[in-house]
């Protein structure tokens, strides 16, 4: 049994004490507060009203300004803007913000599942949030239950604690309210889908502020991409709310998934530009197979997986939210939530390599693509030799408390945001084997039907639980100063416990191994904020986060060259941004333009002369522009669209993709999305948008003659909704009109991708009442 114990030690002591000197002082003052509440004089706001595309706020109670006024960029996509699209997941409607995708595939035989979303050069799917509260599990969101999605760039250590060096996505839930209303929808489409939801909210006691909503979601789909792989769930949302328009306000909510589905585990990269043969290397000419340089694509909708594979999950969320105005500048809300993930998954993988030749004997032996005949690609063959399994649990157990102060000191106005948060989280693997074996399949006509043998699967034994426990204080104080300039500073503390327990199975016995890190981590930000005019700023901002070993996934190592090791030190990220935002048109329509670089520190390099030798001097960049816009035009005339300009490199440490050249991996140069509405008067809308995703570089791997990169792409969308009644519409969605052929997602190696979807449609039958 091996056992590493970091050096790090917690400071609960001082964190109590930091905390009592915080917070302790705004809520001693709000009896004061309250006093001077009954002498002061009732103001109504007339707020311009929010339309469609636009939103005023992000969802966090600790961004207290309206997104005019917030010195970061935030991309809000509100349900209005996904629904016209028919997005059903959380991947589709972050099409919405530009370069925001799910580019990676996967490593080598494994495959990415779920929302695997890279964000400015860097994985950010263990930064992904709903209502605040972190939400764990390579799963696919469904977005039927979402009010709001706000995409926050750039370091958001302060805001969320450890996370993705370039930012997170907060899932905004829907929650009961004060108004009597049913509305739902019925969607087929191309790829057999078959989709229902309905959303119901009823007073149940306007007096008392009772109110309840329940949102369900039912789909049975394939898929319009691939055959065989299927997309089949659905879910259930209740929530109930107590004392709506009081001063204590409960939100009790609850959410169940249920999915059922095949998993796409991508199509061979022979044919794709840049692909030549695997056996390109070897030694002996006449084994090279150059033959495969001209080889043609394989047909995108193929299937390489079997019948068999599956990727069922089950998650459960259960949230109590409470909020409570001590008088009208003392806020505090109270959030728990407990939520559990299970994921049982098994995919056919296959890598498309080489023959291998024996170095000693000279014996060339075919590995996993075969070719008899030369001549006549239909008697090629791939082998499925590798079926992967993944069987794990994640479970979070969280109690967040939010303090909003407003106080004035002199000719200051300051928002003063406090909190505090305890979360457990435990994610658990189970080692299982017995998958069973395929024969080889034809390399253009794929059988997933094939004759399975030895199909048994169970659990081993082996397998891993780590745990996290964290323990988090922050203040934030925005400060105003006139009418014209704003200051903003925030500074979070986290100390975290990880306990990581990995068994593996050797020689027939189980073999533990228990490693654990802890530490304090500290993140800060600071902004300037100028007001030019009354709904238009400029800012500058510098922030920073960090992401400790085992921070994205819970996993520990005793491997000198891995960042899970619990003796090395954080990841640091540094952002400095500089920005301006304008609403115009009566605040109906914002422009944001933000300039920034993104500095990642500490990542693990191997020393140049020793081999087993590793230092964390690795430095990653990021730096660009990134313009938007979104709201009404015009009373009939809606508009989104976004644009961004990266340029990545390695500032120190070897290349990390697989061309050489010092940019990063899964991150697009250049990215742009646009969508667009017009509403005529006699109940028709028309509208559409296109998406630019430039050139992706894939990841350093020892593959030979698979392509090093993905090409860029522009794909094309339509809508057209008539509305038949005043309760009734339908509304019709083409995907990609012009049929573009692209490379979605590609994995590390370059041997496998995912297809992007063809030209198909969707007709939706809408109802509100």
């Amino acid at each position: 049994m091996t056992k590493i114990k970091s050096r790090k030690h917690p400071t609960r002591l001082q964190m109590s004490t930091v905390l009592a000197s915080l917070l302790l002082p705004a809520v001693a003052a709000h009896a004061a507060d309250a006093q001077e509440a009954k002498q002061m004089t009732e103001v109504v706001v007339d707020a311009a009203k929010e339309n469609d595309f636009k939103a005023e706020r992000a969802s966090s109670p600790k961004y207290t300004e309206k997104l005019v006024d917030t010195p970061q960029t935030i991309t809000v996509i509100k349900k209005e803007l996904f629904q016209q699209q028919n997005a059903t997941t959380l991947t589709e409607a972050l099409r919405n913000s530009p370069g925001v995708g799910t580019f990676f595939l996967g490593e080598n035989g494994n495959t990415n599942t779920g929302d695997a979303v890279f964000l400015r050069g860097f994985d950010t799917s263990s930064s992904i949030f709903v209502d605040g509260v972190r939400d764990i599990g390579s799963i696919s969101r469904d977005v039927f239950n979402i009010e709001q999605i706000d995409v926050l760039k750039g370091p958001a250590g302060t805001d969320s604690g450890r996370g993705a060096p370039t930012g997170s996505i907060n899932m905004n839930s829907k929650q009961a309210n004060l108004e009597n209303a049913i509305s739902g929808s019925v969607t087929g489409g191309s790829g057999s889908q078959k989709r229902a939801t309905a959303d119901i909210n009823r007073v149940l006691d306007a007096e008392s502020g009772i109110a309840f909503r329940l949102n369900v979601m039912a789909q049975d789909s394939d898929s319009a991409t691939r055959d065989v792989v299927k997309n089949k769930r659905w879910g259930v949302a209740p929530t109930v709310a107590f004392g709506l328009g009081g001063k204590t306000r409960a939100h009790l909510s609850y959410l169940h998934i249920k999915q059922d589905n095949i998993p796409d585990g991508g199509v061979p990269t022979i044919g794709l530009p840049g692909y030549t043969s695997p056996d390109s290397n070897n030694a002996n000419p006449a084994l090279r197979r150059t033959f495969l340089n001209s080889a043609p694509m394989v047909d995108p909708q193929g299937f390489y997986g079997h019948v068999s594979d599956h990727d069922d999950v089950t998650a459960d969320m259960a949230t109590v939210r409470i909020d409570h105005d001590f008088s009208p500048t003392l806020r505090l809300q109270n959030t728990s939530r407990y939520g559990k993930t299970k994921q049982d998954y098994l995919l056919t993988s296959f890598m498309a390599n080489a023959t291998s030749t024996n170095a000693t004997t000279g014996v060339v032996t075919p590995s996993n693509l075969i070719t008899p005949n030369p001549a006549d690609p239909s008697t090629w063959l791939l082998n499925r030799t590798s079926r992967t399994f993944k069987d794990a649990e994640n479970r979070i157990l969280a109690n967040q408390t939010v303090v909003t102060w407003d106080v004035t000191t002199g000719a200051l106005q300051h928002t003063v945001v406090g909190g505090l948060e305890f979360i457990n989280e435990k994610q658990i693997t189970y080692g299982r084997a017995g998958g069973g074996t395929l024969a080889p399949t034809p390399l253009y006509s794929p059988n997933p039907n094939g004759a399975l043998n030895n199909l048994n699967t169970v659990r081993t034994g082996a397998g891993t639980q780590g745990t996290t426990d964290t323990q988090a204080l922050y203040v934030f104080d925005n400060i105003k100063i006139g009418e014209q300039w704003m200051v903003s500073g925030g500074v979070r503390v986290d100390h975290y416990n990880t306990d990581y327990v990995s068994t593996t199975l050797t020689n027939g016995a189980l073999v533990p191994t228990i490693l654990a890190a802890n530490d304090t981590l500290t993140t800060g930000k600071f902004s300037v904020l100028y007001k030019p005019t009354a709904n238009s700023s400029v800012y500058a901002t510098v922030a920073n986060s960090k992401q400790p070993p085992g921070g994205a996934n819970f996993s520990l190592s005793s491997a000198a060259s891995s960042a899970s090791n619990p003796n090395l030190d954080p990841q640091e990220t540094t952002t400095k941004e500089i920005g301006t935002k304008w609403d115009f048109l009566d605040q109906k329509l914002g422009f944001t333009a933000a300039l920034y670089r993104t500095d990642v520190k500490n990542e693990v390099e191997q020393d140049a002369t020793n081999a087993s030798v590793y230092y964390q001097t690795g430095k990653k960049r990021v730096e660009g522009i990134e313009l938007g816009v979104q709201g009404q035009i015009t009373p009939n005339w809606m508009v989104s669209a976004g644009y961004t300009h990266m340029k990545t490199s390695v500032e120190s440490g070897r290349a990390i993709t697989a061309s050489g050249e010092s940019n990063l991996t899964y991150t697009p140069k250049d990215a742009f999305t646009s969508w667009t509405t017009y509403s005529f008067p006699f109940g028709l809308q028309v509208g559409g948008g296109v998406r630019y995703t430039g050139e992706l570089s894939r990841g350093t791997d020892g593959a030979v003659g698979t392509p090093t990169y993905a090409e860029s792409y522009w794909v094309g969308d339509l809508m057209a909704s008539y509305a038949l009644t005043k309760n009734i519409d339908l509304r019709l969605n083409v995907y990609n009109v012009t049929d573009e052929q692209y490379v979605a997602a590609i994995n590390k190696s370059g041997y496998r991708y995912t297809p992007g979807t063809p030209r198909s449609a969707s007709l939706t039958a809408n109802f509100r009442f």
